[in-house]
């Protein structure tokens, strides 16, 4: 067994059910916290707010996956500077830190590299992305393949939608429909819904094989949020009338929130590790069974 594996944004929720995989898998796992009180031997500090060219890295550090990331659309677009330090800059710097140490890293990236006008995108395909999240992203993609390049040991992981057990938004439309109560669901946004678990899983294989290259994880095809409430309606009885299907775009929501396709090409992975992701109905379902 390799020595610990360093987890950047170890807060998030990929980055908990990923640690919690590795642990079960027998790997020793830190994760950083940006949060002081959070702090502890297996959760040092580090804010990609600020500068980490003097940040420490353990020498038994035998690999580091990526999941910090300011990641929602609207605050990319509102502090696009603030934003892309933490998402490209910083990162990077990082990246270079460890690279200088040979330690491999493996970097999550989005769908939302691509404009969404094509359904299951390969992965070489050029990066298109039409919100400011998505451009920096791409930036950070670009600056790690030259990296690539070189020979250093990075891998990309784009994934799309991860969804987790015990999901808020079911959880608040079940409440909602249960109490008789209408639910707006956007019939415009789109999601091919992965399992956290199997984003692990992948996560787990390619910090065991670094220079994987560009990789990517999605759901085999897309469902409209709208379609997933009325999904919910009719199995829980509830009158139908009360999903009330409405527009993200017309809500003002940003850039890219709104691609008709999310899905990635993620036929490599199941290839070399037979991992793949169910008909996104099977993942919903299992989804409902934890949220109600």
């Amino acid at each position: 067994m390799p020595g610990p594996i360093l987890i950047v944004g170890g807060d998030s929720e990929i980055a908990t059910a990923t640690a919690a995989h590795l642990r079960a898998a027998g790997y020793v796992v830190a994760g950083t916290t940006r949060r002081r009180e959070r702090v502890a031997a297996d959760r040092p500090f580090l804010d990609l707010n600020s500068p980490v060219e003097d940040w420490p890295i353990s020498d038994r550090v035998s690999a580091v996956c990526f999941c910090a990331a300011i990641a929602r659309l609207n605050d990319c677009a509102d502090i696009p500077e603030a934003s892309s330090l933490v998402n490209v800059t910083r990162r990077i710097a990082l990246v270079d830190k460890l690279l200088a140490r040979s330690i491999p890293d493996l970097f999550l990236s989005t769908d939302k590299v691509f404009d969404g006008t094509r359904a299951q995108v390969p992965a070489a395909t050029p990066t298109c992305p039409v919100s400011e999240y998505g451009r920096q992203k791409a930036a950070a993609e670009a600056a790690l393949g030259e990296r690539m390049r070189a020979g250093a040991p990075v891998t990309v992981l784009r994934l799309a939608k991860i969804v987790s057990p015990g999901m808020d938004l079911l959880r608040q439309w079940i409440v909602s429909l249960a109490g008789g109560k209408p639910i707006l669901a956007f019939d415009d946004m789109m999601m091919a819904p992965t399992p956290v678990a199997l984003a692990a899983a992948a996560i787990e294989r390619l910090l065991a094989e670094p220079n994987s290259g560009i990789v990517q994880l999605s759901g085999p095809r897309d469902i409209a949020y709208s379609e997933i409430a009325a999904h919910l309606a009719r199995s829980l009885g509830a009158d139908p009338a009360l999903v009330e299907p409405v527009s993200a775009y017309s809500a003002g929501l940003p850039p890219g929130s709104t691609a008709r396709h999310t899905t990635l090409d993620s036929s490599a992975l199941r290839e070399r590790f037979g991992i793949a992701v169910p008909d996104p109905w099977l993942v919903i379902d299992e989804l409902l069974k934890t949220c109600r």
